[in-house]
């Protein structure tokens, strides 16, 4: 589950130009102003140093999980030159409901100087409820059409299986740049799930989609690890990590789970994902087109549920505004979106977004990547929050397949 979040991915981050940045007006400056009534000032008469981190507050409510409050926040620093090495970001967020649920994720991107090394990974941890709507695209769940909030349906679904469980994910990589827009990296990755409760189940008869599906695939039912190694290609030109307004990303990742590093069973995935940005105006940058596509298939071997990539499966667990997180999933899934992005004044204070996406998702029988697919779409509004890190509070409104629909909440653009 994910409130407000921040996604870590490798950027060429550069500042923006101090004639720029003087022109633009954020939330924490009009939010300063109204209580200080002016900037504040150092001893030597000059405006006070700007910071570049961003916290804000979280809520949410679902049947299953309760009400809930967070707080997530997002920062960075230049470890070495400033006009040669990429800004590096941590971000972090927590959250604490009304029914004993918790988690703590803390990420990191960091640049070496002029970009010689790039450590990504992070942590997290807690104990949560996943909803399970079972795998594969193109099937209805009785009580579709509910609406959301913040990735959470508000009202409970009869054919939705609550899974309550714990949870430890700790992963590494660090990245060698070869040549210029060029990384090789590698790394590993651990995560284990533990004390899982399928809230629904009555008796010994296997009614949920994670309890039937770790019986077939020989996973224990009440806990396992998905521990292994990571093997990763990476190009990137983008001009910034928070709000990209041109350039490219793609990344190329092979993941080994293994045995011997305490796998249940060993699995062969690869995950590709692609990212494009057309600016529209000299002028005006942040009017532009973006693309993303993000894919994970099983190669070999077979997954525990829990891990499973689908709806909400990328760092930021942003995937697929207009669906609840968890809605659809499977072995493989493939996702693609595109935004047409553009600024409401000239302030940059505010802009907009118009966005379409579909996700697919093969099961453990007759369904392949590919043959169902299920469309999204969308409106969203963007608040200028941190002109100096240019992190946007996001607040978009999306519409899918089968009535879904619900408000979607983040910090920093979606991709």
């Amino acid at each position: 589950m994910a409130l407000f979040c921040a996604g870590i991915s490798c950027a060429q981050d550069k500042q923006d130009p101090p004639e720029v940045v003087s022109k633009q007006t954020d939330a924490k400056e009009i939010i300063s102003n109204f209580f200080r009534g002016k900037a504040r000032q150092d001893t030597s008469g000059n405006v006070k140093t700007h910071s570049n981190f961003s916290t804000l507050p979280s809520a949410g409510y679902n049947p299953s999980i309760g009400f809930v409050i967070g707080v997530t926040s997002t920062g960075g620093h230049t470890f070495g030159n400033p006009k040669t090495t990429t800004f590096s970001v941590v971000n972090a967020n927590a959250y604490i409901s009304t029914k004993g649920l918790m988690t703590f994720e803390a990420k990191n991107n960091i640049f070496t100087n002029d970009d010689l090394y790039n450590l990504q990974g992070g942590i997290q941890a807690g104990k949560t409820v996943a909803l399970d709507y079972g795998a594969g695209t193109g099937h209805m769940a009785q009580g579709d059409g509910s609406f959301s909030f913040n990735n959470l349906p508000l009202d409970n679904n009869p054919d939705v299986f609550p899974i309550k469980f714990s949870y430890l994910k700790i992963t590494e990589r660090i990245y060698r740049k070869l040549f210029e827009h060029v990384y090789a990296g590698a790394g590993v990755i651990f995560n284990n799930y533990s004390n899982i409760d399928d809230e629904r189940q009555m008796g010994p008869r296997p009614d949920t989609h994670n309890f039937r599906y770790s019986r077939m695939n020989h996973f224990p039912t009440s806990g396992y690890s998905a521990n292994g190694l990571l093997f990763n290609m990476e190009y990137n030109s983008r001009d910034h990590l928070n709000q990209p307004h041109t350039g490219m990303y793609a990344d190329v990742v092979l993941r080994l789970n293994e045995r011997w590093l305490g796998s249940e069973h060993k699995s062969v995935q690869i995950k590709t994902e692609l990212r494009k940005y057309w600016t529209l105006s000299k002028k005006s940058p942040e009017h532009l087109i973006a693309f993303w596509y993000w894919g994970c298939y099983l190669l070999n071997g077979t997954l525990p549920y829990l891990e499973l990539p689908g709806t909400g499966s990328d760092a930021a667990n942003r995937i697929g505004r207009a669906y609840t997180i968890g809605r659809f999933k499977g072995p493989s899934f493939a996702y693609s979106e595109a935004e047409y992005r553009f600024p409401l004044c000239n302030s940059q204070l505010f802009g907009g977004v118009l966005f379409a996406n579909a996700e697919t998702a093969s099961n453990t029988r007759n369904i392949k990547v590919g043959e169902f697919i299920e469309p999204g779409a969308g409106v969203g509004l963007r608040i200028l929050f941190n002109k100096y890190s240019r992190s946007n509070l996001c607040i978009d409104y999306g519409m899918g397949n089968y009535g879904s629909k619900g408000i979607f909440l983040g910090l920093n653009e979606v991709f």
